[in-house]
């Protein structure tokens, strides 16, 4: 079930986390259980982020024996946007990668969750602290009229998906897959910056959709919000047998963008 966007959420100045994320699981997932993820599930994200408006989260999902993965969903609850990145696999998975830059407004409950095609549904949780920028409202890095002008370029490359830090215990997951890495040149405008000159609100403008095929068949699909980042990174495993990848990149003026990448064979 793909839920992006959802409606943004009002941030209070004294945050009640767990009654945050008490309202905002039944709205996704309504009253489906939520299991403990934590044998599944390996998330690596900072104690405190060194960078609010780009902060990395990366998690290594392994489906139960027999199952395989239909989605995984990252949720950065007190973020204006808490649903920040959902991934729909057209073909499901056995175990599934990803490394995304984040956008994260303030001290925040993490969450990451994972759909097994059997439609049960598993949940790790974390926690990241800010320097208290408020990064959804920070002013944007680049000139707005310039990031336009590159606004879609998308930078591809597949190598080996190496083993190390936290997700040390799941590396074994790795073995067969290669990573994928995608820069996108996008503004990521999350409707809350202020034009630094005219001191107008920018309006909104967020990568909305990158379909991602392998080997000319769809892989996965990721939905993202104004949590991604300014010119978002986004790895992600594939196959290691991959041998090309196509990305279409739409965003939500309905701008469309494609790239290409053909993978050398051993």
């Amino acid at each position: 079930m793909k839920l992006l966007p959802i409606a943004l959420v009002a941030i209070t100045a004294l945050p009640a986390w767990a009654d945050t994320w008490d309202d905002l699981a039944p709205q996704v997932w309504g009253e489906r259980a939520l299991l403990d993820g934590s044998d599944m599930i390996a998330l690596d994200a900072p104690y405190r982020t060194p960078d609010d408006a780009r902060t990395q989260i990366a998690a290594m999902i392994r489906a139960p024996e027999g199952l395989t993965l239909g989605e995984v969903t990252l949720v950065l609850d007190e973020n204006p946007m808490p649903v920040s990145a959902v991934f729909t696999m057209d073909q499901p998975q056995g175990s599934f990668f990803f490394d995304v830059t984040m956008r994260v407004n303030g001290p925040t409950p993490l969450h990451v969750v994972a759909e097994t095609t059997d439609g049960r549904l598993w949940m790790v949780e974390g926690f990241v602290k800010t320097s208290g920028t408020g990064a959804c409202a920070a002013p944007p890095g680049t000139d707005p009229a310039e990031a336009l002008a590159t606004l879609g370029n998308m930078d591809l490359n597949v190598g080996d998906l190496l083993p190390g830090g936290p997700t040390d215990r799941l590396a074994m997951l790795a073995s067969r897959n290669k990573r994928l890495d995608l820069d996108i040149q996008h503004p990521s405008h999350s409707g809350m910056q202020m034009d630094q000159i005219s001191l107008l609100y920018i309006p909104m403008r967020y990568v909305e959709d990158v379909q991602i095929d392998v080997d000319g068949a769809g892989y996965v699909d990721v939905t993202g919000s104004i949590s991604l980042s300014e010119n978002p990174s986004l790895g992600l495993s594939v196959p290691g047998r991959t041998r090309s990848v196509d990305v279409t990149m739409t965003d939500t003026d309905g701008t469309v963008s494609k790239a290409h990448k053909d993978v050398a064979g051993f």
